[in-house]
């Protein structure tokens, strides 16, 4: 756990963001209060804490004295955390998963700007429906599983995987409408259908998508709209399913 302060502006202080870390499968939440003194930090952090989705055991710190009191001793008996521990003087690397993450995670997504205390609500909720399940992304299981493929080769995320993962970048930025470059390209033939029904649950949460596909075949069925481009011309206007005039036919399987 540790702090991170969002810089003064003419000795006017910014808000402060609360990054916890697990050790252990490196979930991670961040929060954003006014001030770190007991009315505004306790109800954050106790929202933080209860929002990772396994039991804590224990609870780490650097030295500061917004973490290191009976009040958050109190919250952390409550919330059942058997152990609370703080980093040792002049060892840096107590805390460091933590700290590594301020500039990864909070720096890299919130800058380093000041942000005013009055904005610290609209913060927060940014990091709650919006910044948190799109860094845990892909930790849906807590622990990535490591693909072999033919040659010997390891990774983390199948092609698949790493589709959905930039699909959710994208709405991380809760986007009006999302545009997919070839979002089946590459991609077995058994996993298009989960992405396509990925895309299909993207468009009833209201987000207009648009598809710009060179096989006609990964069309989806729901699509409300079917446009056939050459060389930047749109040629056809349809829905998928619709029988293609003949001149269209040979654009589309390449003998035009």
């Amino acid at each position: 756990m540790d702090s991170v302060h969002q810089g003064d502006r003419d000795g006017i202080k910014g808000v402060y963001h609360i990054n916890s870390v697990d050790c252990v499968t490196q979930y991670e939440g961040v929060a954003t209060c006014e001030r770190i003194s007991e009315a505004f930090l306790i109800p954050v952090l106790a929202t933080l804490l209860d929002g990772f989705p396994f039991r804590i055991k224990g609870f780490h710190s650097d030295n500061g004295s917004e973490y290191i009191n009976r009040v958050v001793a109190k919250l952390l008996n409550k919330l059942l955390i058997d152990e609370q521990t703080k980093s040792r003087s002049r060892h840096s690397n107590d805390n460091a998963q933590a700290e590594s993450k301020n500039a990864a995670v909070v720096r890299k997504h919130l800058g380093y700007s000041h942000i005013p205390q009055r904005f610290a609500a609209l913060v927060n909720d940014f990091c709650r429906d919006h910044l948190n399940p799109y860094v845990n992304f892909h930790r849906p299981c807590l622990f990535a599983e490591t693909i072999t493929d033919a040659k010997g080769r390891q990774r983390k995320l199948s092609g698949g995987e790493r589709k959905m993962v930039s699909i959710a970048r994208a709405l991380a930025l809760d986007p009006r409408l999302l545009r997919l470059d070839e979002p089946f390209e590459g991609l077995s033939l058994a996993i298009i259908p989960s992405i396509s029904e990925g895309i299909a649950s993207i468009r009833r949460l209201g987000h207009g998508v648009v598809i710009a596909e060179s096989n006609i075949h990964h069309i989806p069925d729901y699509a409300d709209a079917l446009y056939v481009l050459e060389r930047g011309e749109i040629i056809y206007h349809g829905k998928p399913g619709d029988s293609y005039p003949p001149e269209v036919m040979k654009v589309i399987s390449g003998s035009a």
